[in-house]
């Protein structure tokens, strides 16, 4: 059962090894047959090597086999890396962040998720400070961990690899992502650049955050709530429920109001996407302007209202008496 799980790269080290130990116990058996022990004793030496150096050999072989790189052997073995799950590294910020729980949750990762043993450190040093907003953070993290591992297609594995070489736990994540031809999960930036521009395989969670985002086009209207003012003359700021900052020229005097807006144009940065909008105040003074009075009908000669007296004119003439 272990066998169908391991992988070629393991299988091909744990061989090599193998044979590597059977050829020092040979070696170590044509030192004894030189030797004056008895033949019984020297026979026995000489399996009981064999044994010892075949297992240690399997085992270092087992251990150091994910070091190997296939691809190097001409695409001979290409399609190991396709016909299996590759693990992920967990950062330290994207458990603290905790969305990537919501995303293993609707089964957007699957497979093993590798959780250093330096993170658990760097975590446990974080729940553990003085600072109040720190240690919530770290407890925070943990139970996210403790949430991911409650979860049935997912596999929490600790790595106990460490570099005590190396200071940075950057750089430990990129040298543990080497070593397990592993992708680094994170939300931090410049671990992002730094690993994509070593060749390796990174899912930002702010990128793919930022990819869920509803499509906005020019010219679509939207409603807003305009919460402060912007930085330029008569601007409002306003922000989607997924946190899109929305700058509304002509929104400053609509400040917490809600108001509609019709779509400039559509700006992606590296901190996320930024929409540009017009407020048109002609169209809400338009809106509630009240109808206009119109004359009343005009009454037949003669009439009149109650209340109303008649000209001289039209009064009758005193009875003679």
């Amino acid at each position: 059962m272990r066998l169908q799980r391991i992988s070629l790269r393991r299988l091909i080290g744990a061989a090599v090894g193998s044979i590597l130990g059977i050829l020092g116990a040979h070696l170590m058996g044509l030192v004894l047959a030189r030797t004056s022990i008895p033949e019984g004793s020297r026979s026995f030496l000489h399996v009981g090597l064999l044994l010892v150096m075949t297992y240690i050999g399997l085992v270092l072989g087992t251990s150091k086999g994910d070091m190997l790189n296939l691809q190097a052997l001409g695409g001979l073995f290409g399609s190991e890396r396709g016909s299996r799950r590759q693990p992920k590294i967990l950062d330290t910020s994207v458990i603290i962040d905790g969305r990537v729980a919501d995303v293993c949750e609707a089964h957007f990762l699957d497979g093993a998720l590798l959780v250093p043993q330096f993170v658990l450190r760097e975590l446990q040093l974080v729940a553990d400070s003085a600072d109040s907003l720190k240690r919530q953070r770290g407890r925070r993290g943990l139970e996210v961990l403790q949430r991911i591992q409650k979860m049935p297609h997912i596999e929490v594995e600790i790595a106990e690899d460490d570099f005590p070489q190396i200071a940075e736990v950057d750089m430990k994540l990129i040298e543990l992502a080497k070593r397990y031809d592993a992708k680094i999960v994170t939300n931090d930036y410049n671990l992002n650049k730094v690993a994509t521009l070593q060749g390796l395989d990174v899912l930002n969670v702010n990128q793919l955050a930022n990819a869920l985002k509803p499509v906005v086009l020019p010219g679509e209207a939207m409603r807003v709530f305009i919460l402060r003012e912007g930085k330029e003359h008569n601007q409002g700021v306003a922000y989607l429920d997924d946190g899109t900052m929305v700058v509304v020229d002509g929104g400053r005097r609509m400040i917490n109001k809600t108001v509609d807006i019709t779509v400039t144009s559509v700006h992606q940065t590296t901190a996320g996407k930024m929409i540009f909008g017009r407020y048109d105040d002609r169209s809400e003074s338009l809106r509630h302007t009240p109808a206009a009075v119109t004359e009343p009908p005009s009454r037949p000669a003669g009439d009149a209202p109650s209340g109303e007296r008649l000209p001289r004119s039209a009064a009758p003439e005193p009875s003679q008496s």
